[in-house]
Parts: C-alpha cells; sequence; structure tokens
C-alpha cells in the first residue's frame, strides 16, 4: 500500500512538472498567434493537453497527444541532421531532450482520474490504520 501511495505521489509530481513544460509553451503562442492554423493547433494541443495533465484529467490521452506532437514537432524544429557541425550541437540537444520529453509521457498510462480523486486516495492510503483493517477480518 505505501509503493501505491508513493507512486500516486510521484506520478502528480510527474504530470505537474511535465505540465509546467507545455501550458507556458502554449500561453506564449498566444500573443504571437496571427490566425496561422499551425500555430493555433500547437497552442490548443499545448496549452489543453498540459492543462489536462496538471488535473490529471484524461491523462492517458493528454499524454500520448502531448507526445505525439513533441515527436513530430522535434523531426521538424530540431533537424540537426541537416545543418553544419558548428550550428547541430544545441539543436542535437534540443531534439535529444523532446526525445527524452516523449519518453516521460509515455510513462503516464496510469493516473486516468482527477487529480483531486488521486489526492484523497493517498491521504487515505497514508493515514489509513492498517491495523484496524487486519484486526477487524480476524476477530
Amino acid at each position: 500500500m505505501l509503493w501505491n501511495s508513493t507512486q500516486n505521489v510521484f506520478a502528480l509530481v510527474g504530470r505537474v512538472l511535465m505540465s509546467f513544460l507545455f501550458i507556458p509553451a502554449g500561453i506564449s503562442k498566444i500573443s504571437g498567434f496571427a490566425g496561422a492554423v499551425g500555430v493555433g493547433i500547437a497552442l490548443l494541443i499545448e496549452l489543453v493537453g498540459g492543462i489536462a495533465l496538471l488535473l490529471g484529467w484524461n491523462t492517458r490521452w493528454a499524454a500520448l497527444l502531448l507526445a505525439f506532437f513533441t515527436l513530430v514537432a522535434s523531426f521538424f524544429f530540431h533537424a540537426y541532421w541537416g545543418l553544419p557541425a558548428d550550428q547541430a550541437g544545441m539543436q542535437q540537444l534540443l531534439f535529444n531532450k523532446n526525445v527524452a520529453v516523449v519518453g516521460g509521457l509515455l510513462a503516464f498510462g496510469p493516473g486516468d482520474s482527477f487529480w483531486l480523486l488521486g489526492l484523497f486516495l493517498f491521504l487515505f492510503g497514508m493515514f489509513h490504520d492498517h491495523r484496524l483493517t487486519h484486526e477487524a477480518k480476524y476477530q
């Protein structure tokens, strides 16, 4: 039970940290939105997907959507293999970072519930006296 409670906390912290990457990126696109369809789609995916991750709402789908978006965007915007050697280093670093982010997003299989429910279950598991359950079974 302790492992499940700890795992829930790590999933929550991971979702919060991962959403911190996408929500500000989506917000920054609002001021630069000039009606371009690509920017509008990116804004919607980053903002809605990031908020869904943060709240734990449809986490699996949000993580999959953000993972796909991040991987596709990496090939378009960080194509280091087509750059001169003096420019490729930073783009390769950003590409590799995005691939790691995709890996992190794909790890969010569990957590498809609202964050408040997850928090309640965590607190219940943390403060629940297991001796009472054990004693009740054997009386």
